[in-house]
Parts: structure tokens; C-alpha cells; sequence
């Protein structure tokens, strides 16, 4: 029984209630019309009632069935039980009661329509047939199923009379191991480790089609002895307290923390070499440093993360056939287009690379956690508490602009030395006391940072002021710690290009050289993938010799009126080029819809894992720019708005969540969120929507804006103000909830 168990089970358990009841009270003078009929295998010993759960509530089910007492602690299974019985005992004193004539229901009632009501419904799904979305479009109440579900009883389908011997001795285990997420993840790891593009929405049709190929029970029995095994090493990189290497459980760790499941397919194979004795303790730490080293570097200097969940894919081959795991490992990453920061290209970041910018929030903060550890501290510092701390704050006061101008060369920008220096490095540290010091000057913070358990922050306290000297000597410091805590490539092996084009658009070439010839694609799904601008992308297309450029037009299919897009030796027409590639076009210049390349056909085809919504890529978006606490504000935002109105999502590259409303009929949006961190409020909009039009309500409406602390609108078209002024509760008072009600 694939889907319907948990229906089946609690009717049931209703139906064993119903006999019960019936011959308690003497209305059947025994059980054995229920039971042969609908409960109990009279003459089959093996499978002893109809129904037999396969969870660990078996034994509870088989006690009420069989009307014995269980053994076993109270479970749910005896809860339900009880609550149907009592409830029975309530319908027969309800119906004996003489207000309650020709309308009360009986037990004879409910039985009659427990089974009158009860329909089966048996679905077959073809090898073509992907099951996994028959069932999720079937199954619309209930706990939903997983892929690991459906694949569980896909195994012991086949498995047949061998299945309870292999569920008590092996797959029962591993349930008791890991949940039914964490077995979903399993099993597209998997997966993963043999086709680096497998997506895990596929995860059961894979696993099927590999397991089809399987033809005895026997090995289909060692099989699933694989898998538990391969889960118990998941089990150790998901809770790595069991670890016992202290250096792999503090590796095992970073990882988790780090929150990249792509890199688990190699943390599992450098386990499972360890299991089979073809590694040591030692040298699977040595392969974990280096898989955090690539991981790190590549957020210090800023490299896209686009295509790396196939190179970590990838990366399990090397680590497997490498007789010392790190050398292979690093060789590896060190080849191809990797993008393995070298030491030079570490301590040129550190000077320019805005590293608040980067990556997700957490990891930023991991990566100074870290690097304070590195320095040696003997002290714990509890991590939850501690926010990412600009020591030149974001918005400079006078008194800290005064400071600067003391700190700069004459003549000097002050402006631009601070949108220079601000988000690098060198400028930031961890506090738990970011609001308390804010934008206080640097006599202010001084006293803060000496007192403070992190290191990095005693030795910021060393310094008598702080400006750009500071900055930058943090930065070298910290850059050759990072050199020393998290080593490098192999720069021998490294591919020497004179190319200097930014990371960002060495991957635009790298997803469009791999557009097929007879197919197209716009900037617009180029420009997601790659996390930019798409008028950006197009401007860059114009002017870059990209040999496949001409394979990227507009949206609708038209050719953009770009002379540049020619291929400069022949001169041919970017149509002609697409038309001796294969594309069709018609009578109107339009390329064949059915030849475009969407976002997701490109990432299939780059092995690039993208967001499947708008919604999804908004998210990831908001967590890679900003700090936790501004991330819960603007999730506070969107529940406070469900009472109000909706949220609805641009197309775009960078993902805009537009806050709608219904006013009067129409749909207005007052306010645009990007995830970049700026909230504005779109009067230029409202203006030409009821009750907007309105220009006196339009100016209460600012008014009421800035009300709220850390908001000063404008009277602009498009004011705004910093996402982060969300995170002050005071936001949402009952003076400005009313802006918007109003």
C-alpha cells in the first residue's frame, strides 16, 4: 500500500472500536463478524490481520486488533482507540435520550458508513510514468509523501516474503536513524554521486530506474544493506557529536554549519574510504580542510556560486581513486575552471572585496568566527548572539566624517574612501553590542571591543583610531591568516588566462557557450543564472567577443539591434547566424518558441542548481545580502502584510517582492522590496491609482512612513529606506500599521 495508510489505519482501529463496543454492551454476542470480515487473516498466520503496518506502532495495532493488552508504552495507535471508544459510549447515550428521538446517530450508523463510504483506488504507473508526481497530485490531505516514501515501498514491493526480515533487520534501523527528510536527502546524495546533474525533484525516478536493473531478491536485499550503510555515514556528517576524530568532528561541523549539501557527497566518500580502511582518521581531516578551504576562499574573493554543486559532484571521483584523499582532492579543484583562490588573489580581495556583500549571511559570520578561533582564543564566546559589526559604521555622523578627515590624505574623498573601505574585511568584526555601539564614534566603540571575548576585537581595541591605514592593516593581517588556517590551490595546475573579466561574466560565457546550436535563450534567463541585471548583461554582450552571443536575443524571440553582435570577419547578420545554426523563424522575424532555452533548461544543461520559484530565488537572494535579523523583519513584513494583501514577485534577475493590495477594484503596490536591502515606496505609481490620485493622501501616507524610526521618505517620486530599519520593532506600532489600513 503505497498512499492511503494512514486513512486505512485509523478506520481500522474505528472498526475494532465499533466490535468492541458492540459486544460489550451486548449487542453481538461475539467479535468474529467484524474480525473475519475486515480485521484478521484467519488462515494466514505470516500476515495476521488485513491490514499490518510496517512502523513501529505494529505491535500497539496488533494488541487492540487481537484484544489483548500491549506491551509496549502508550502509543498513538491506543490513543485513537480509546478516543473512538469513548466517543461511541457518548453516540449510545445520546441516542437513549428522549429529546433525541428519530434524530440520534448509533453505532450501527457509523459502522455502515465507515464501510459503504470506503473506496479503493489502484493506480499504475509505467516505467515512463513518473510516480513520485502521480502520487504528490493525489495525496492532497494528510502527512504528503516523499520520494523516499514511494521508494521505500517500491523496495519492499519487491522484496516480497524476504521484506519483514529486511524492514526489522535493516530498514527499520535506519528510519530510526535519520527522518524522512534527512532519507530524501540520502538518497538523491545517492544519486548525485553518479550523475552530477540530478536534480533532487527526480530522485525517486533515478533510484527506480537504477534498482530496475536489479533483478534477484537477494541483491536487491544487499542493496538496501548499502543504503543503511551509506546512512549511517549521513548520520555522522548531520550530527557530528558521534564523531569520535575530534579534528573530523570539528571539520564535520564547519560543514554542516556551512549549509552546502552539495559538498556532502564528498564528506560521505571520504567517510566511507575511512569505513573501508583505505583512509585514516588523519587524512579524511586533511581532505575536509581542503573542501573548507575552496568553500571559504571562494566567498572571500567573491566567486559566483553558480556551477558549484557540480564541481563538488564531481569532486567524488578524484577522492575516491586518490590514494591520499586531500592530494586528490586538491588536485582536482586546483584544474580546470575551478576557481580555487590563489594567496595573491586572497590578499587582493581582502582590500577590495565588499565581504559583506558575499555569499550567504551565515557564512560570512562563520568565516570570522572562525578566523577569531585561529587566533587562538582560550575563551568561549557564544556564537548566537553575535551580529556582524562595521567598525566605520555604515552612515557616518559628523563627528565620525571629522575623524576621517584627520585620518586621509589632503584633498582626500572622505565619501569615497568610506564606500571604498566600508563592506571590505579590514572594517568588519563580530559583536554581540551592535546596537548599543551603532554608529557611535571610535572612542565610543573603543572601551567595547577591549573588553570583548573575541581576540579580533582586542586587537582592533589596540589601535588609538581608526581609518583607512587601519583598515587596510587588518586586512593584510587577516588575509594571511586566512592563507595560513585555510591553504590553497595547486598553482601549477591552475589555467593561466590573460582574461581579466570579472567572475560574473567568465559564467555568462561559460552558460552561453553552452547553448546548443538550433536553440536560443534571452538575457533575461542568462542574467538570472548568473545573478545579474539583464540591460547589464545586454550592454556586456554588445561589447564582448563572445563567439556565441548571437545565440542570446530578445524576449518573443527578436533580434536585438546590436551592429557589434556581427561576426566581425564575415559580417553576417545575427539572424543568419541562428538560421545556420538550425532556428526557425517566421514570416515576422520571431525565433521558434519551442527552440528557446528556459532558465531551468540552462541550468540542466550548465549543472546549475537554480530556486524554482520567484519566491525561492527572492529568499535566497535576501539571505545571501542581509543579516539574519533584517531577514525575520522582512518574513514579519510579509506575514503582517497576508492580513492586508499579498506578495507578488519579479522576473527579474534580481528578485523584487511587491507588496499588492486591492483598492476600489484595482491593485496597487505601495511598496518594492528589493533584497539588496532597499524598501521603496512608490508614490510615482500610486499617483495614477484610487484612492491615491489623491496628492493630500499621498502625503499623509509619507508622513505616516516617517513616523517610524529609521525612515525619512523623501517627497520624491521613488523614496526609500534601508530594509534593516525593519528590524526595529517599533516599525510596526499601531500609529504606522495604520498608514497602511488606512
Amino acid at each position: 500500500m503505497v498512499d492511503g495508510q494512514q486513512r486505512l489505519t485509523t478506520l481500522t482501529l474505528l472498526l475494532a472500536a465499533i466490535r468492541d463496543h458492540l459486544v460489550a454492551s451486548g449487542q453481538e454476542a461475539t467479535p468474529d463478524r467484524i474480525d473475519e470480515q475486515y480485521l484478521i487473516n484467519k488462515w494466514e498466520p505470516g500476515q495476521p490481520t488485513k491490514l499490518l503496518p510496517t512502523s513501529a506502532d505494529r505491535e500497539a495495532y496488533l494488541a487492540v486488533i487481537r484484544r489483548v493488552p500491549a506491551a509496549e508504552r502508550q502509543s498513538r495507535v491506543k490513543e485513537a482507540y480509546h478516543r473512538f471508544q469513548t466517543k461511541l459510549v457518548e453516540l449510545d447515550v445520546a441516542a437513549a435520550q428522549p429529546d433525541c428521538e428519530g434524530m440520534g446517530l448509533t453505532v450501527k450508523n457509523v459502522e455502515s458508513t465507515v464501510l459503504s463510504g470506503l473506496s479503493l483506488v489502484a493506480v499504475t504507473a509505467s516505467e515512463e510514468d513518473n510516480a513520485f508526481r502521480i502520487f504528490e497530485s493525489l495525496n492532497n490531505t494528510g502527512l504528503k509523501l516523499t520520494q523516499a516514501d514511494l521508494l521505500k515501498n517500491y523496495l519492499f514491493m519487491r522484496l516480497g516474503d524476504r521484506g519483514q526480515q529486511v524492514y526489522e533487520s535493516t530498514w527499520r534501523p535506519l528510519e530510526k536513524r535519520l527522518s524522512s527528510d534527512e532519507l530524501e536527502l540520502l538518497f538523491w546524495l545517492d544519486v548525485l554521486s553518479d550523475d552530477d546533474r540530478a536534480r533532487r525533484a527526480d530522485t525517486f525516478e533515478r533510484q527506480q530506474r537504477r534498482l530496475s536493473k536489479l533483478s534477484t531478491v537477494d541483491q536487491l536485499e544487499r542493496e538496501v544493506g548499502r543504503i543503511a550503510k551509506l546512512g549511517e555515514l549521513l548520520e555522522t556528517v548531520l550530527r557530528p557529536s558521534s564523531e569520535a576524530d575530534p579534528e573530523v568532528r570539528r571539520h564535520l561541523s564547519r560543514i554542516v554549519a556551512w549549509g552546502v549539501t552539495a559538498a556532502y557527497p564528498v564528506v560521505l566518500e571520504l567517510l566511507r574510504r575511512r569505513e573501508a580502511q583505505t583512509a585514516t582518521s588523519v587524512q579524511v581531516a586533511d581532505a575536509l580542510t581542503v573542501l573548507e578551504s575552496y568553500l571559504v576562499r571562494r566567498v572571500v574573493t567573491a566567486t559566483a556560486t553558480t556551477v558549484l554543486n557540480r564541481i563538488l559532484a564531481q569532486a567524488v571521483e578524484p577522492v575516491h581513486d586518490a590514494e591520499v584523499p586531500a592530494e586528490g582532492l586538491r588536485t582536482y579543484l586546483s584544474g580546470g575552471r575551478r576557481h580555487f583562490a590563489t594567496d595573491a588573489q586572497v590578499r587582493d580581495a581582502v582590500h577590495h572585496v565588499p565581504f559583506y556583500l558575499q555569499g550567504r549571511a551565515s557564512q560570512r559570520k562563520l568565516i570570522l568566527m572562525w578566523l577569531d578561533e585561529g587566533l587562538g582564543s582560550k575563551e568561549h564566546v557564544d556564537s548566537k548572539g553575535l551580529t556582524i559589526e562595521h567598525v566605520m559604521p555604515q552612515s557616518l555622523s559628523a563627528e565620525w566624517r571629522k575623524a576621517l578627515e584627520g585620518e586621509i590624505e589632503p584633498g582626500a574623498d572622505v565619501d569615497e574612501m568610506h564606500r571604498q573601505a566600508l563592506h571590505t574585511l579590514g572594517n568588519l568584526t563580530l559583536t554581540g553590542y551592535n546596537s548599543e555601539m551603532s554608529n557611535g564614534v571610535f572612542a565610543v566603540k573603543r572601551p567595547r571591543l577591549q573588553h570583548s571575548g573575541l581576540l579580533m576585537n582586542q586587537s582592533i581595541a589596540d589601535q588609538e583610531s581608526w581609518g583607512p591605514e587601519q583598515i587596510a592593516h587588518r586586512a593584510d593581517t587577516l588575509a594571511e591568516e586566512i592563507i595560513t588556517l585555510w591553504p590553497g590551490p595547486d598553482e601549477s595546475l591552475m589555467v593561466r588566462s590573460g582574461d581579466q573579466t570579472s567572475e560574473m561574466w567568465r559564467t555568462a560565457a561559460m552558460i552561453i557557450s553552452a547553448i546548443p546550436a538550433g536553440r536560443w535563450t534571452t538575457c533575461d534567463a542568462v542574467a538570472t543564472l548568473v545573478g545579474t541585471d539583464a540591460v547589464l548583461l545586454d550592454s556586456h554582450l554588445a561589447t564582448t567577443g563572445i563567439r556565441e552571443a548571437y545565440r542570446v536575443i530578445q524576449s518573443g524571440g527578436t533580434i536585438p539591434d546590436r551592429s557589434e553582435w556581427m561576426d566581425s570577419a564575415r559580417k553576417i547578420e545575427p539572424k543568419q547566424l541562428l538560421e545556420a545554426d538550425g532556428v526557425r523563424f517566421d514570416a515576422s522575424g520571431h525565433a521558434a518558441p519551442e527552440q528557446e532555452m528556459s532558465v531551468e533548461d540552462l541550468a540542466l544543461e550548465c549543472g546549475i542548481t537554480v530556486p524554482e520559484t520567484a519566491a525561492e530565488r527572492f529568499e535566497a537572494q535576501l539571505s545571501q545580502h542581509q543579516e539574519p535579523s533584517t531577514v525575520e523583519a522582512v518574513h514579519r513584513l510579509m506575514n503582517h502584510w497576508a492580513m492586508r494583501g499579498w506578495v507578488q514577485y519579479g522576473t527579474g534577475a534580481s528578485v523584487t517582492a511587491f507588496f499588492m493590495a486591492d483598492a476600489n477594484g484595482d491593485h496597487i503596490w505601495p511598496i518594492a522590496l528589493s533584497p539588496t536591502g532597499k524598501v521603496e515606496v512608490v508614490f510615482q505609481y500610486l499617483a495614477r491609482r484610487e484612492p491615491f490620485t489623491d496628492e493630500e493622501l499621498r502625503k499623509e501616507l509619507r508622513l505616516r512612513f516617517n513616523s517610524a524610526p529609521g525612515v525619512d521618505l523623501e517627497d520624491r517620486p521613488r523614496p526609500g529606506f534601508l530594509a534593516s530599519s525593519l528590524s526595529n520593532e517599533a516599525v510596526f506600532d499601531d500609529e504606522v500599521d495604520g498608514s497602511i489600513d488606512n
